[in-house]
């Protein structure tokens, strides 16, 4: 087996009004990467060219030991898009029976009717008379009652209130129990990735700016917040970048034990996901 659930190597996609790439990013088997980025950085534009929905420019990808073109690859994914739902006159049940001839074997139905239950999911209920969560969490049923080995997930815990989101990350949890198993997922819901990711991947206008463990990342990245002529006694490449307010500075750094060592005195939390975005964008705006 592989230790290596999906790679991405220098992976471009070219639209009129946007570029993706050149990408580069790994999966490894038995864990879930985060991957973030402000709308329009390319997140769904990268899932898709995972999953082969779309073809790349140029680039290599490799797909659970094989091709994202390969059927036998794409049969053991799970996969979740924001904006792709079933068809609203259809119910649960029927979309099992209609899933149980796409996957033959590999479909576990009863598994399929336990997740249903677990998501308080009505069989019989069209799937037009679902909320938008409910929707979500139909498609997550399907993505996980054929065993994948790969979860592609879009969004999957937005439109969902914390307690079922709350759920929905424990499955998540669970899932990768087995180290055969690894999740990719987006979402613009930072805080449910500091609790369940490995890694975070960030995506910033088409460019991944990095992709590192998780508690590194919320280690190594501060906000210090100090005077202008005490931010002048850090070294170059500290800063990220500064906003000036009428109390003086609040600035993103990476490196908060250097930053500590030469300002003592200074106050400089952890920076969450979301501060290092904020701040990214705002160096990026100027």
């Amino acid at each position: 087996m592989t230790n290596e659930a999906a790679v991405l190597r220098g992976v471009q996609k070219r639209y009129n009004d946007f570029t993706l790439g050149p990408v580069d990013l790994t999966v490894p088997a038995g864990t879930i990467v985060g991957l973030v980025g402000e709308n329009g950085a390319g997140k769904t534009t990268t899932l898709k060219l995972l999953c082969g929905v779309n073809p790349a420019d140029a680039g290599e990808i490799t797909l659970l030991g094989s091709q994202p073109s390969d059927p036998a690859a794409r049969a053991r994914l799970g996969v979740v898009f924001e904006d792709a739902y079933f068809y609203g006159g259809l119910n649960a049940k029927q979309i099992g029976k209609s899933m149980s001839g796409i996957f033959a074997a590999a479909w576990d139905a009863p598994a399929y009717a336990d997740l249903l239950q677990r998501f308080g999911l009505d069989a019989h209920k069209k799937v037009s008379e679902y909320s938008r969560g409910m929707r979500m969490k139909l498609s997550l049923a399907t993505a996980l009652a054929h065993n994948p080995d790969l979860l592609v997930l879009d969004e999957a815990t937005a439109g969902l209130d914390p307690v079922v989101r709350g759920e929905m990350l424990d499955l998540f949890l669970e899932f990768i129990q087995d180290e055969g198993h690894s999740i990719l997922m987006s979402s613009h819901i930072t805080s449910d990735l500091e609790q369940v990711a490995d890694s975070i991947a960030y995506l910033h206008h088409g460019k991944l700016l990095f992709h590192e463990e998780k508690d590194a990342l919320l280690q190594e990245y501060g906000l210090l917040r100090c005077s202008r002529s005490q931010l002048e006694k850090l070294p170059a490449g500290i800063v990220v970048y500064t906003r000036e307010g009428a109390f003086g500075c609040e600035s993103l750094v990476k490196g908060r034990t250097e930053v500590q060592q030469f300002l003592p005195e200074a106050v400089c939390d952890p920076a969450a996901i979301d501060d290092i975005m904020r701040f990214y964008s705002g160096r990026d705006a100027q």
